[in-house]
Order: C-alpha cells, then structure tokens, then sequence
C-alpha cells in the first residue's frame, strides 16, 4: 500500500519549531536537531511550511525565489541534509509549493513593474486598465493601482501578486520546479490555494447584493452560488494543471501530493482527487465540524463517500497554522470553526479534554491524519499579543478588526521554565506565555497522564494494529451523542459527546483519552474517547 494512504503527518511551521542559531526565529537545523523527538513521536512524514527566499510579508507565502532557501532558514545545503536525515529517521518529507502567487520582490514581477502596459513581461501576471470588483482573502480590495495607471491582481496580501496561469511559462516554471525540489529528495508537496489558480477569462466582477458589496462566504463562495460558477475559485481549467503535474511526479516513484482546497462542493472536491490528479487533500468539513455527534458523523460519512469514487484516501486534520487552535475552539459555546473570534469566552479545561478525545478520533479514523506542530502538546490559541510583535498582513489590513493568525504560530516550549523554553538561545520571533511552562515537551514527556504521552501511545498502537489507517469503518450504534465504529480486525472507538457516561461494550481498552469510570472501568465519561480491542 502507498504510504500516503495512512500515514499521519506533522506540520512544521519552520519559523516557530526549534531556532539552532540563536537569532529568535526557527530554521531548517532546528527541525534536523528535533528529528529524533518527531521520530519517537511516531509520525511518518513532515510537511514543513515555505522554506523559500521571501522578504516574508506573509510569512513566507510570498516566495521569491523557488529554488533557494530563505537565510533565515538555512541554505539549499541544509535542506538536502534535512531531507536525508529525515530519510535515516524513517520520516518523508513534504514541502510546500505556492503556485498561486508570487511576491512581489520575486523578478518576474519585478521585471513586470520595470516594463510598459501590454508588454510579455505583465502578461505573466493579471494587470487591467480598470480594476474589477474582487475582494482580497486578507481584506481590502484584491486590486492594487500602479503609478502607470494600471492595476495588478491579489487574491492576498498587496505584496503577492497573482500569476496567470493562461500563460505557458507559468507552467513551465512550476514543472522545473517539481524537478528541481524531487531530485534532492523531497517525497511530495503541499499545494497552497490548489482551487485558486485558474481565473475566469475576462476576469468578470462577482455579482453584488443590492448594497452594491460583492457576496461571499467565509471560504469565498457566493450564498446560494452554484459549483463551478466562482471566477476566481475552482475553474475546471485548473485540472489540466494538476494532471501534467500528476505526470511529471509519477516519474518519481512513491511520490504524492496534497491540496490545500476549501472546496465545499463534494462532486466538485472528489475531482481534484481523481487518479491522474492530486493524491490526496486536506479535509477542512472536518476541521470546521462543530463537537457534535450527529455534526460529526455526517461529515465522516460524507467525507469517506466522497473520496470512494475516486479511489482517494480521507485526511483527518484539527488545526493547521491558519486557524485557531482546536484546544481553544473546543472550550467555547460554539466550537466550529467559521472565522477567527478572539473574544469569546473559552473554558480551557474543556477545550483541553475536547482535544483529547478528537486525537483519538482523527488518528481512528480512515485514510491519513494531519498534526500541526503544539497539538501533541495541547497548546491552546495566544491572543494576548503585542501589538508591535504581529506579523500577519491580515492583522495590518483589516486595521486590527481580525488579529490575525499570529496567535497559533507562537514558537514551541521545548523545555525549561521560563521563555523562550529551549526554543532557542535567542528569545522567540512571537513571545511565548509565562504558563507554557506547564506544558514542555520535556515536562510533559516524564508525565503518563499529558497530551503528549497520549499522542505517542495512539501513535504506536496506530501503527501496530492493521485494523487502522486505511479501510473500511464499520458503525456501530451506542445510542445518541456517541460516535462509535469499528475498524476490523479488532478494534473499536468510542468517543462520548453526550453528557452523561456511556456504557462501553465489552472489549479490552488500548487507550483512553480520560479515566474509564462506572464498576471496572466499563463507562466512558463525557467529552472522552477510547480504543477497545474487541
């Protein structure tokens, strides 16, 4: 079997991991240094976040150049040697490619701004003579007027330009730039914005309420819109794309690839999934689910539905470095995740033992899983940041309406009691809490009771029993608020979202994410999963 089919990966946001050389901010010989804590973690894979030259206006998502490491990361030498000694630590490594946009410094687009209107050089990008009436992901308009009078297009920040993929030497490059990052070794790649690429030709206005504002949803669908008919979101074009990639990586034997689509229609999500496709992508229906049975279960249903007519493993994933954490979502009144809200009143004991069943549940279930780097430690979401620390362009675009992602991506305690935890001998890039001592890596490894010993025994029993990872789930009904299936041969989840206990059928437990309560360990309290060997 493809070992992308079950395999869970660990996210690394490079500049938040571990900092080797003391300036503050994560890099490529951090993450070398850690590969035996990830090794022991009991992950198969590392998807590791933008490692390209950027001048970092949206923390790396701005690449400037595709084929060399940013210094504040490294070198190209250092990522082959990550690369291989990942390789020696039995883990693959997945790495980001952003082909959306590029930024702004990259020299392309320099040479676009140096050039005159209608010149080969702009035609690499989106330039108009009159701006359409297109919304920026990260608020504000998605046009940005030059001193020439035209105006270019971003989806995002100002500073990322969007390429246009009509031209062939936009699709050139992206090609030698799989080779390029395939031949040092890399074992697959992420995909940012996969839906994103191709837009509508003669770029035409999104149709308005009667307030005149353009309508659309948080992942950017117009309400009531139907599939297919967003010009600047999941063109039928973009396919042709992503099967001449499809040709290219299976040059490379054992090879994969994972979109980043926030694609809400299941017909039109299974066909970026089709086998001369993408391999697998990530599953945001079940991020966003609230913690809720039925909520839950239909989105596992439809999930593994969708992915059988193409022949595609499911991903499970909580949090990515776009979101809030899942350890803070789960503690409030409503657990979903629709937008970034940082006010809400959270119980942070709850959302905690939250998490800690919906580990067990996402590693339990079929097809492969996503851990982002602090999961495996419960660290929840950092609102109280400076205002002065903030990096993220949504936070300076929305003029601080949205605080942006900044508060997910504080750098991991590694040990120690006060900050910057073993992070690194320079202090951190974000300030870290004061009570994150409590929740190192280290102090938590000496505990039998922490969300980190809980990652790693699931882990373990996960890659010894062959009834999880990939194949069927089979259901099995122990009365409302429960979700309950088994996975053959042999073993059986439960996970209680009622709020009472719950008798647990009969059958031996390999792990639990709270204490077994009721006459010999027989029930499940709320908010709590286990593993049963039946």
């Amino acid at each position: 079997m493809s070992w992308w089919r079950d395999a869970v990966v660990y996210q690394v946001y490079p500049r938040s991991f571990a900092d080797a050389n003391g300036d503050g901010v994560g890099d490529l010989p951090g993450i070398e240094s850690r590969l035996p804590y990830l090794r022991d973690l009991g992950v198969d894979a590392l998807w590791i976040n933008p490692w390209y030259v950027s001048p970092m206006a949206d923390g790396g998502y701005d690449v400037a150049d595709y084929r060399a490491v940013d210094p504040v990361f490294g070198t190209l030498w250092d990522a082959e040697r990550l690369i291989r000694a990942a390789h020696r630590h039995g883990l693959r490594i997945i790495v980001d490619l952003v082909p959306n946009h590029t930024s702004d410094r990259h020299p392309w687009f320099q040479a676009a701004l140096a050039a005159a209107p209608g010149s080969p050089e702009r035609a690499r990008f989106h330039f108009r003579d009159e701006p359409n009436n297109w919304r920026s992901r990260f608020g504000g308009p998605a046009w940005t007027r030059l001193d020439d009078g035209q105006w270019y297009l971003h989806l995002f920040d100002t500073a990322q330009p969007d390429l246009n993929w009509d031209h062939p030497e936009v699709r050139a490059e992206f090609e030698a730039v799989l080779r390029f990052w395939l031949d040092r070794g890399v074992d697959g790649f992420r995909i940012d914005v996969a839906d994103r690429l191709v837009k509508q030709a003669g770029l035409p206005d999104r149709p308005v309420r009667e307030t005149g504002a353009p309508t659309f949803t948080e992942d950017g669908a117009r309400p009531g819109a139907r599939a297919g008919d967003q010009p600047d979101k999941d063109r039928p074009e973009v396919h042709e794309i992503y099967r001449s990639w499809r040709r290219v990586l299976d040059e490379y034997p054992d090879r994969a690839f994972v979109g980043e689509m926030w694609v809400t229609d299941p017909e039109r999500f299974a066909m970026y999934l089709r086998p001369d496709e993408l391999h697998t992508a990530f599953n945001f229906a079940f991020l966003k689910c609230a913690w809720e049975a039925r909520a839950l279960r239909g989105v596992v249903d439809a999930t593994i539905a969708t992915h059988a007519r193409v022949g595609a493993p499911p991903t499970w994933v909580l949090s990515n470095h776009d979101v809030t954490r899942h350890a803070t979502r789960y503690g409030r009144v409503d657990t979903r995740f629709t937008k970034r809200i940082h006010d809400a009143p959270t119980d942070h004991a709850l959302g905690e033992r939250r998490a800690r069943a919906a580990a067990l549940l996402s590693l339990a279930l079929p097809g492969g899983a996503y851990v982002y780097q602090g999961d495996e430690l419960g660290l929840p979401e950092v609102f109280d940041l400076p205002d002065e620390a903030r990096q993220d362009p949504v936070f300076r675009r929305t003029s601080g309406v949205d605080l942006g992602r900044d508060g997910c991506r504080v750098p991991l305690p590694w040990g120690g009691d006060a900050p910057p935890f073993e992070f690194g001998e320079g202090g951190s890039w974000l300030p870290q809490p004061e009570s994150w001592r409590d929740r190192t890596a280290a102090r938590q490894l000496g505990d039998p009771a922490s969300m980190l010993s809980l990652y790693r025994l699931a882990l373990r029993i996960r890659r010894e029993e062959p009834g999880l990872g990939d194949g069927p789930l089979r259901w099995l009904d122990l009365g409302e608020g429960v979700l309950a299936f088994a996975r053959d041969p042999g073993v059986a989840c439960v996970v209680n979202l009622s709020g009472e206990p719950v008798a647990l059928p009969e059958g031996a437990p390999l792990i639990a994410s709270a204490e077994l309560t009721g006459r010999d360990g027989t029930a499940l309290p709320p908010d709590a999963a286990v593993w049963l060997r039946i």
